[in-house]
């Protein structure tokens, strides 16, 4: 939330400055380089946990009930901690149609705690009004900067005290561990906390669904989160975890926004907009309605900020909690065409299903594939249909009994990219109406590549150092053609198990063992005779096999 940040974009913009000043000068000491630019630090596919949760928990990398049904957050964060009469408020929250409220609570390390009896009050409240609810302590925002903040074990030991409140309300109860942990940061100062209070909070019994915010107050900038997504969730044996982004003048473009979000929905790492909004003259003019557009596209959660906050109120006059007197703001969030009263669904542990629109559109056609390459595939299906209208299309790898999401489209075509030469692939479709409805899943088709065709490349792989659990590679290409070789795509596997954590020089992309690296501006290019290298962090077993063979835009290159 803004309240505890500076109230301009000038210092928030001077914080980001200074936080990639200290990235670089750590670059200099070749201690972070992995970590350097959101852009190139990938999320990469989480496991399945040992053990499940009975309430709220997550399936596949969904947010689901205890009955198994999807559910996707629509709703706003209101500021009870501030505003604690108002218990009227998630009445009228509820009246515009939202599913769900982010709470926000204090532990008494900045504002005065909420004791047990408030929040069991706000629990009854959010039941009473059929609303899930998401509690978040709010001290640890920024705590990095800011010694008077509450810390993340702090808060974790807060939820502790409350857990005889929490008890049983798996299925109506979200843990917001802490507000916006950390500001201008690296992975060793989000990371580490986290899973410790993760684990702390497993470690005291608890299993309800537990939400984690992303460092640089929420905004993720350095791409730390993203970086460092999958070894948090693989730290929560339970798979009960989910992420949350705050999207304000970071990610104010329909790429980035896609991008990041994407980044995660491919990778089935669960994750919400746990806060966005606001007035442009503020904050430049973050693109909220593609935020809103593309998470009910891809069915994730979103949370408005804020109904009772003291910047960017989606009340007119959040002095006197009029909910007839939406601001514009309000106005988009509630009404707009991708806005809660459109797209939001009761929970259904209320009995609920609202809006009316609960029927699945039906299967698509079988796909049939053409234009088949060594690396791609064209897919075209019959239509599905739907009592309200499709939205768009899911297509997914099958492989036995697990699914793989690798192209979304909105009509009944696509050509699935990143495909491994000479490899047996076998997909099907699911189609998605606007309310989040999907359908049954197609037939499949089963595809084979082509074999690569000789290229003009050569390529070398070393290990630079290993550690236990990790190690840094490098891969350089090298041009062994006459013309030069511009937007590169380059692609080998790992045989162990390896997974690519963070790169330099590419942007990687990772399912399995399959690894595709798509380069960065200043490797983009590579002249005849030249080369350009591309260094990456990653883990490993205790076996770590170098690949033994490589594509480059689909011909297999020379190794050396």
């Amino acid at each position: 939330m803004r309240t505890t940040r500076s109230t301009t974009r000038e210092n928030t913009l001077a914080r980001l400055l200074a936080g990639l000043a200290a990235l670089v000068g750590l670059v200099v000491l070749g201690v972070l380089c992995p970590a350097v630019a959101q852009a190139q630090s990938p999320v990469t596919q989480a496991q399945s946990p040992a053990t499940r949760a009975t309430g709220l928990h997550i399936s596949d990398g969904r947010l689901v009930e205890g009955n198994g049904n999807d559910f996707v957050m629509r709703g706003v964060n209101h500021a009870h901690t501030w505003y604690p009469n108002e218990t009227q408020s998630l009445a009228d929250v509820k009246a515009l149609g939202a599913n769900t409220v982010r709470v926000v609570l204090a532990d008494g390390h900045r504002w005065t705690a909420n004791s047990a009896a408030d929040v069991a009050d706000v629990i009854a409240q959010c039941k009473a009004n059929r609303l899930i609810c998401v509690l978040e302590v709010h001290d640890t925002t920024g705590y990095g900067e800011d010694a008077a903040a509450g810390t993340l074990d702090q808060a974790a030991d807060y939820w502790i005290g409350l857990k005889n409140v929490l008890a049983g309300q798996e299925n109506y109860v979200i843990i917001n561990i802490g507000n916006e942990p950390w500001g201008n940061t690296g992975p060793e100062g989000w990371t580490a906390p986290t899973i410790a209070a993760i684990q702390k909070l497993r470690g005291a019994g608890f299993q309800h669904t537990i939400m984690v915010d992303a460092p640089n107050w929420g905004q993720d900038w350095q791409g730390v989160m993203r970086a460092n997504a999958k070894a948090v969730y693989d730290a929560d044996t339970t798979g009960n975890l989910i992420f949350s982004i705050h999207m304000y003048s970071v990610f104010d473009t329909a790429a980035e926004i896609t991008d990041y979000l994407n980044a995660f929905v491919n990778a089935k790492l669960p994750l919400l907009i746990g806060e966005f909004g606001g007035p442009a003259d503020q904050w430049g003019d973050p693109d909220e309605d593609t935020m809103m557009a593309t998470a009910q596209q891809l069915r994730l959660g979103y949370l408005a900020w804020s109904w009772s906050g003291n910047t960017d109120p989606i009340l007119d006059l959040a002095i006197d909690f009029d909910p007839g007197r939406l601001s514009s703001w309000g106005q988009r969030i509630f009404n707009g065409v991708n806005g809660i009263a459109q797209t939001a669904k009761e929970a259904t542990v209320f009995g609920g299903g609202s809006p009316g629109d609960t029927q699945a559109p039906s299967a698509p056609g079988t796909p049939a594939a053409s234009a088949v390459t060594a690396t791609s595939a064209a897919l075209t299906w019959a239509a599905a249909t739907d009592s309200v209208g499709v939205a768009g299309y899911d297509v997914v790898r099958v492989s036995g009994t697990s699914e793989t999401k690798v192209a979304s489209s909105t009509t009944n075509s696509v050509t699935v990219t990143g495909l491994t030469a000479g490899t047996a692939y076998t997909f099907a479709v699911y189609a998605r109406d606007a309310a989040g409805n999907r359908s049954a899943r197609s037939a499949t088709v089963n595809v084979t590549t082509g074999s690569a065709p000789a290229g003009t490349c050569s390529v070398g792989y070393r290990v630079v150092g290993e550690w236990p659990g990790g190690f840094q590679g490098e891969i350089a290409i090298r041009n062994t053609g006459t013309a030069a070789i511009s937007g590169w795509k380059l692609a080998f596997s790992f045989a162990n198990g390896q997974t690519v954590t963070n790169m330099w020089g590419g942007t990687p992309t990772q399912s399995g063992g399959s690894v595709s690296v798509t380069p960065a501006s200043y490797t983009s290019t590579i002249s005849p005779g030249a080369s350009v290298t591309v260094g990456f962090i990653g883990t490993k077993t205790a076996t770590n096999t170098a690949p033994t063979s490589f594509t480059l835009n689909g011909a297999a290159c020379s190794t050396t």
